[in-house]
């Protein structure tokens, strides 16, 4: 089958996030987040009607604007670069090990103080009291869900509907990282993002834990345990999708995940998943490997079922 457009922009998108990572300035997500507190100024209101509105308002102004960029490009040449520079706008994988890798050095060098002031850059964990393993903890966790929300599904979904799908799934992730929160400000506004992030990463987060499952040896990992923990664990998180990729993770890295965590003034003691040791600073590196792999096997994914959906929808067919 020969490749199309998507197939190799995806591709292209995915090589540039991960020798470049994340452009250092005028990053186009945080354009949108910044437009995004704009609309919440305006459209807020302690209701889930409200939440619907803004989310449906921006989700459905970045799937137009994809749209927009598609019928810009509908040349082979011009669709693979419009769809290339979408994907590396979306994908996060590079930004995600740095962060991550970032930490780990601080804690390797003893440097406790500069860990726990890094640690907000990749999750929403309060950081003060955390000691150096229980910070370990807390990036294996953030690598392994976030391997599936910045990699995998922007790439399933850029490859089952382009650059409409690539952006549109950026713009439902962003506003639940600002507004998907049980607190007692946004437990109304912001259900609608939280349940559409939801319904976007289903099928991604249950790839990443099949994937995950598959590459486990790259970490020293057996296929057997990690499917086994996978099974037992997956459904124990309180995320529906999260889950999926702490458990694969606990499973394939050898460690246990799970229990209290902190977020400003909520506390959540969240189940144990995987029947491991602790996680330890040495095991940030794994993590990051793992979460490469499994994304390197999701672009080769995602550009076979985009090679399908674009050869179905051909005239003809």
């Amino acid at each position: 089958m020969r490749s199309s457009s998507r197939a190799v922009g995806l591709a292209l998108g995915f090589a540039a996030d991960w020798y470049f990572g994340d452009p250092r300035r005028g990053h186009p997500v945080a354009g949108f987040g910044r437009v995004a507190s704009g609309v919440r100024r305006v459209l807020y209101a302690d209701s889930r009607v409200a939440g619907v509105a803004y989310a449906g308002v921006l989700v459905a102004g970045a799937g137009a604007l994809g749209v927009a960029a598609e019928r810009v490009g509908r040349g082979p040449v011009a669709g693979t670069v419009l769809t290339a520079a979408a994907t590396w706008t979306v994908l996060g994988g590079t930004s995600l090990r740095r962060e991550a890798a970032a930490i780990g050095e601080s804690l390797e060098a003893g440097d406790l103080a500069a860990a726990r002031e890094r640690l907000p850059h990749l999750c929403g964990r309060d950081p003060r009291g955390l000691d150096a393993d229980q910070i370990a903890r807390a990036v294996v966790e953030s690598v392994a869900e976030n391997t599936s929300d910045a990699v995998v599904a922007p790439l399933f979904w850029g490859a089952v509907a382009g650059i409409p799908g690539l952006l549109a799934y950026r713009a439902s992730n962003t506003l639940d990282a600002m507004v998907g929160y049980r607190n007692t400000k946004y437990r109304n506004f912001g259900w609608a993002s939280a349940r559409l992030d939801d319904v976007l990463n289903w099928v991604p987060a249950r790839f990443t834990g099949a994937v995950t499952v598959a590459v486990a040896p790259v970490v020293g990992g057996s296929p057997s345990r990690t499917l086994s923990v996978l099974r037992r664990d997956g459904a124990r998180h309180p995320s529906p999708n999260a889950g999926r990729c702490e458990a694969s993770a606990a499973g394939a890295l050898g460690v246990r995940l799970g229990g209290m965590n902190t977020y400003g003034d909520v506390v959540e003691d969240r189940p144990v998943m995987g029947s491991g040791r602790a996680p330890r600073v040495a095991d940030i590196r794994r993590a990051a490997v793992l979460s490469a792999t499994v994304g390197l096997a999701s672009v080769a994914a995602a550009a076979r079922l985009a090679n399908v959906v674009t050869a179905r929808r051909r005239p003809g067919r």
